[in-house]
C-alpha cells in the first residue's frame, strides 16, 4: 500500500509532491516518488549532477516531514506514464498524484497524453493538482 506520485522539478511537480504527501500523512501510507528521465539525459554528467542535488533535496525534505519514503529514479524512460503505473501495481497503491499544468486554449481540448493514459489505466484513484496561483 501506499501513495505514488510522479515527480519533476517545476510548479506542478512540486505540487504533486506536496499534496501526495499531505495524503501520505493523512493516510499513514508510504510515499513512492518517482522520477522519470528522458533517455539520453543520463549520459550528461552535469545534468546528472543537478539531478542528484534535486533529488537529494527532495529526499531531506520528506526526512524532515518524517514521511515513510521511497525514491525511484527511472533513467531512459520511454514512458512516464508506464513509470507511474507499474510503480502502483508493484505497490498495490491507494493512490496516484500527478500535477496538470495550465494548456492553451487548444491544448484544453486534449488532456496530456501522458495524463489521460494514467487516468484511464491506473489500478488505482488519480489525484490531479494543478499548481497553486
Amino acid at each position: 500500500m501506499g501513495i505514488v506520485v510522479g515527480y519533476v522539478a517545476n510548479p506542478e511537480g512540486r505540487s504533486a509532491l506536496q499534496r501526495a504527501g499531505a495524503a501520505a500523512q493523512r493516510l499513514q501510507q508510504p510515499l513512492v516518488v518517482v522520477h522519470s528521465m528522458r533517455p539520453g539525459r543520463a549520459q550528461d554528467p552535469e545534468e546528472t549532477q543537478e539531478l542528484e542535488a534535486l533529488l537529494a533535496s527532495v529526499r531531506a525534505d520528506l526526512e524532515a516531514a518524517g514521511l515513510s519514503h521511497e525514491l525511484r529514479e527511472v533513467p531512459d524512460s520511454e514512458d512516464a506514464a508506464d513509470d507511474l503505473i507499474a510503480a502502483a501495481e508493484e505497490t498495490s497503491a491507494q493512490l496516484i498524484v500527478i500535477g496538470l499544468r495550465r494548456r492553451t486554449s487548444v491544448g484544453k481540448l486534449i488532456l496530456g497524453a501522458s495524463a489521460q493514459r494514467i487516468l484511464l489505466d491506473a489500478p488505482c484513484p488519480v489525484l490531479a493538482v494543478k499548481p497553486e496561483e
